[in-house]
């Protein structure tokens, strides 16, 4: 909900909590991680998002793959 209201910086904060928690954000967790990150024009967190999507083999999924693209565009 964060990313979707303008609050990339806070959404991209609560997955690096969530990481350092041990916990693995899930296939929707990502995608709105990767938008808020292509809003927030964070490409080196974006990449470190896309080698923990491709850690969990979420890399192959049409959605994921869509926001990757928006992320790098």
């Amino acid at each position: 909900a964060y990313a979707q209201h303008g609050h990339g910086k806070e959404a991209l904060e609560l997955c690096q909590q969530m990481q350092l928690n041990g916990m693995v954000p899930n296939k929707v967790s990502f995608v709105i991680i990767l938008s808020a990150c292509a809003n927030l024009g964070a490409l080196a967190e974006g990449k470190r998002i896309h080698a923990s999507i491709v850690a969990t083999g979420f890399d192959s999924d049409v959605i994921m793959g869509t926001a990757l693209v928006n992320m790098y565009a």
